[in-house]
């Protein structure tokens, strides 16, 4: 029998409100078990930061120009999620930390994926073992360097004895998609992104209201989709320069083709744009699997806009199957940091965290970096 070990999985979404904190036990490949769950939200000073630096970054030059602030910010960061440590552990031992890192820039051309986050930092003031920078082996690898959680998208579809194939789709800043077709004890599942999820309707708002997000699609129920600039969006997306890209990330998005239109119809057109997307993605992938029908297991914040899912629904075929991942037991706003408490045991363990069918990469590639706690 494998070992069990625990782990403390840290996930900064690309929303920048929080951190989602989850320990589980798991052997790393077979099994595993959500001992607890627990969300942190960023003080205001850190969200403004994060997102007043992002919307600075569109390239590499801009990572050294503001290379000052960038360290200032994930000195704040560090020192917040340590806070998070010492909360949720409440003196439990566990043998590892996953710390993803709140995500600053990620573009795959460059080979650059950027998350603020010094594991050496929070290794001293936790006391604790610590995986973090887990994109930089993929990336070496000749990988994207994401999507990183399809092996646990596996072990999730295994678990639950889902009928394969089946689906997973996450949507949270970006939407990815991952079809699992066959269970743990083989690699058999692909993944990528696939374009906007929450990034654009997220934006949209906190820039043109004093809201961080849309609750239930409120606003965009509100509001009228300009339908001109609906469909030269589309087109524009649909006739990208580059189509075979494996990972996105929000600064390959931006709201100004909705520049001039009202909160709420920037706010709908915005959400009917991100909807036909996923829907078209969800089409295409249905033509690619055996059965006539597709589970779609949903995952990420975007689950919770009601219209949202309306639209996702309305926009892809009948006989995709769309249900959230809540209806089967499990928490949705917690998938992604259990899964990086998952790879953060995969990595201590050197078990590959990333494939050819997820990233991209040359061949399976180890974890992340190893920080080992001082005695």
């Amino acid at each position: 029998m494998n070992k069990d070990y625990t782990s403390l999985g840290l996930m900064s979404g690309t929303s920048g409100d929080g951190v989602d904190a989850s320990i589980i036990q798991s052997d790393g490949e077979t099994k595993y078990n959500v001992i607890k769950d627990r969300y942190y939200e960023y003080s205001n000073d850190i969200y403004q930061k994060i997102h007043d630096l992002k919307d600075k970054i569109h390239n590499f030059n801009h990572l050294k120009i503001l290379n000052k602030d960038l360290n200032e910010l994930e000195r704040k960061i560090t020192l917040f999620h340590a806070k998070v440590v010492k909360e949720i552990l409440e003196n439990r031992e566990i043998d590892i930390v996953g710390f993803h890192g709140q995500n600053i820039y990620h573009n795959p051309e460059e080979k650059i994926s950027k998350q603020l986050g010094d594991g050496k930092l929070l290794s001293q003031l936790t006391g604790k073992n610590i995986i973090y920078n887990f994109r930089k082996n993929d990336i070496l690898n000749g990988g994207e360097g994401a999507p990183l959680t399809p092996i646990f998208h596996q072990l999730i579809a295994t678990q639950l004895k889902l009928d394969l194939p089946t689906c997973m789709l996450n949507i949270g800043g970006i939407s990815n998609t991952t079809i699992i077709d066959e269970p743990v004890g083989t690699y058999g599942f692909r993944s990528r992104d696939i374009g906007p999820g929450n990034c654009l309707i997220d934006s949209w708002v906190r820039k043109n209201s004093e809201l961080k997000f849309d609750y239930d699609g409120l606003l965009a129920s509100a509001g009228n989709t300009n339908i001109i600039i609906l469909e030269q969006a589309q087109e524009l997306f649909n006739n990208r320069p580059i189509q075979n890209k494996l990972s996105f990330d929000t600064s390959d998005f931006d709201v100004s083709f909705v520049r001039g239109l009202s909160l709420e119809d920037g706010a709908a057109t915005l959400t009917d744009f991100t909807a036909n997307i996923i829907g078209s993605e969800l089409t295409r992938l249905l033509s690619k699997v055996k059965n006539k029908s597709l589970q779609v297991v949903l995952c990420g914040g975007g689950r919770k806009n009601k219209l949202l899912m309306k639209k996702i629904k309305n926009n892809t075929l009948k006989n995709i199957l769309i249900k959230p991942i809540d209806d089967y037991g499990l928490d949705g706003d917690f998938i992604e940091s259990q899964a990086f408490a998952f790879l953060a045991i995969r990595s201590l363990l050197k078990f590959p965290i990333s494939f050819s069918s997820t990233t991209g990469c040359k061949k399976p590639s180890l974890g992340g970096e190893f920080i080992k706690k001082l005695n």
